[in-house]
């Protein structure tokens, strides 16, 4: 009996021992294709590692970056630092961002960011100087008007402090978060008065006032008129402030950046008491000019806003940019070595000639074509500017988009050089943006690199990035556009190194190295950079390294 009780317990403890032992056969789990495919990423060095110094030592490998997420000293500016050698910023050093409704530079953020980079080791690129867009255009346009033709013999009481001429007595505002000054450019005379207010609400809730103390106005009918512009397309009315009959409203004032006559008749039944500026529905920033209170009267002319004559306008707009460039060149040579010049400066429907406002319906309000007034030579005159005010060796470019797209516009940016230089000023480099979709023809990659390089002059990827096509975001990009968007970056960079000489490559800008947000002004939502928004690597990131390395750097982790 002990023999088989032995014999049976062994027989029961080896089953048992057979059932725990793991069997190497069974239950591995094969490693998801998304982590197969990005494992090899992640083993990636920093960008900036795979240059070849040897070839060209001051290869700038660029991006694009926001001067407050630089300056926050977070992941990006960890990210841009550890990747990259070199900063563009998207906004900050344009015109609009810089110049002041007085036409004074602000460079106080500049600055910042230029002492910062500086510090890091990352050098900041221009841009840019010359450019239709993102500029103070309500600024350069008030250059153009030359004032106001009153008829002269309306001689009425004025029962307004309106002139903003000598002081603001009888003014107030309030509401909205607001802010009330005096600026020193004016439609009549040297100043008007500057309102702005942030918080859409309702009309009352943000108010300019004029008191009529310590009187109300008499029993009669009046006129109220006034000039008015804003920075951006905005809306606004006036009210009276009363017994009775004498609160009256009026309609809507629309505003847009060039300034406006507007006149309101109201009745005084002898308690109107004081004017009021609706402000609170449409947050923004404006400006008025010349309020006068007369008694109504059909006897006189309306006031009549002057306009200059086509060589005056040259001669203003000249001395604009001359001022504008001369200026921030001058400010920034301290730390800027190269610039963006003169920024997208051909037609797309008409890619030999010159962009104008001129057949447009309506321009942005950021909109001003330096070309309109000062012809063809407008590039000319900034190269030079940028020249004589900035160092000696400051490398200055030309930059369009869609190079790769329309041969044709690349030619005629071309020519555009020739022209430029034909007139007595040098242009350094040329720059192709390069904002590109899978469906990109990779001939006309080949062709376009085969067209800038013959020119002799530096040659810059300025603005690259990639996205999957039309209307496709982020969250509908599946892997295999992925895949197609990585061997996109590779193939592009590698026909860069491969067509354009080394001596003529000044570098690559990736304008947007991560993923763009949803609500982004630029290419809102699409999956263009390199990393996810979380800032986890994108496979475009292996192909973007490994066209700057000529290899399959993955090849090495095998």
């Amino acid at each position: 009996m002990t023999s088989l009780k032995t014999i049976t317990l062994l027989t029961l403890l080896t089953a048992l021992s057979a059932a725990c032992r793991t069997d190497k056969s069974e239950f591995v789990l094969a490693k998801p294709e998304s982590v197969a495919t990005l494992e090899p990423i992640n083993k990636y060095d920093a960008l900036k590692t795979y240059l070849n110094t040897g070839d060209n030592p001051n290869f700038k490998l660029g991006a694009g970056v926001g001067l407050s997420d630089y300056l926050a000293k977070g992941v990006v500016y960890r990210m841009i630092n550890s990747n990259f050698n070199d900063i563009t910023l998207g906004y900050e050093m344009k015109h609009g961002a810089v110049v002041k409704a007085d036409g004074k530079l602000d460079l106080t953020n500049v600055t910042n960011l230029l002492k910062a980079a500086q510090a890091a080791g990352v050098s900041v690129y221009g841009h840019t100087l010359a450019w239709h867009a993102n500029q103070n255009a309500s600024y350069l346009n008030s250059l153009l008007l030359t004032g106001v033709d009153f008829d002269p013999a309306d001689k009425r009481v004025n029962y307004a402090n309106g002139s903003f001429e000598q002081n603001q007595t009888g003014w107030n505002s309030w509401g909205g978060s607001s802010t009330r000054d005096i600026i020193n450019t004016g439609l009549v005379g040297t100043k008007s008065l500057r309102f702005t207010h942030t918080s859409k609400a309702n009309p009352w809730d943000a108010q300019i006032a004029l008191d009529f103390s310590p009187s109300p106005i008499p029993v009669g009918e009046y006129t109220l008129s006034f000039f008015v512009r804003s920075d951006a397309p905005g809306k606004f009315r006036c009210s009276t402030v009363g017994s009775g009959a004498d609160v009256q409203y009026q309609p809507d004032v629309i505003t847009t950046t060039t300034w406006q006559y507007v006149e309101w008749d109201i009745k005084s039944a002898g308690t109107l008491s004081a004017l009021r500026y609706d402000m609170g529905t449409t947050p923004g920033t404006y400006y008025l000019d010349e309020v006068r209170l007369n008694p109504k009267s059909t006897l006189y002319k309306k006031p009549v806003i002057l306009q200059l004559s086509a060589d005056e306008k040259t001669r203003i707009i000249g001395g604009a940019m001359d001022k504008w460039i001369s200026e921030m060149v001058t400010q920034t040579k301290p730390y800027v070595k190269a610039w963006d010049v003169v920024n997208e400066p051909m037609d797309d429907a008409k890619p030999s000639t010159l962009k104008t406002a001129a057949g447009r319906a309506a321009l942005a309000t950021d909109e001003f074509y330096w070309q309109d007034y000062l012809g063809k030579d407008y590039a000319v005159r900034a190269f030079k500017l940028a020249r004589q005010n900035g160092n000696a060796d400051d490398i200055l470019f030309i930059n369009d988009y869609n190079l790769e797209y329309d041969l044709n516009k690349c030619q005629g940016l071309i020519d555009y050089v020739r022209y430029i230089e034909a007139n007595g000023a040098k242009v350094d480099g040329i720059g192709t943006q390069m904002h590109m979709s899978l469906d990109t023809k990779r001939e006309n990659i080949d062709q376009m690199f085969r067209l800038l390089a013959a020119t002799g002059k530096m040659i810059k990827i300025s603005e690259m990035d990639i996205g999957i096509g039309t209307g496709i975001k982020t969250a509908a990009a599946t892997p295999a556009q992925y895949k197609a968007q990585a061997e996109l970056y590779e193939y592009t960079i590698k026909k860069y190194m491969e067509l354009v000489p080394a001596k003529q490559r000044y570098g690559i800008t990736m304008w947007s190295p991560m993923d763009s947000p949803d609500g982004s002004s630029w290419r809102a939502g699409e999956p263009i950079g390199l990393w996810k928004r979380d800032y986890t690597r994108k496979q475009a990131y292996g192909g973007f390294a490994n066209g700057l390395a000529g290899r399959n750097v993955s090849a090495d982790f095998k």
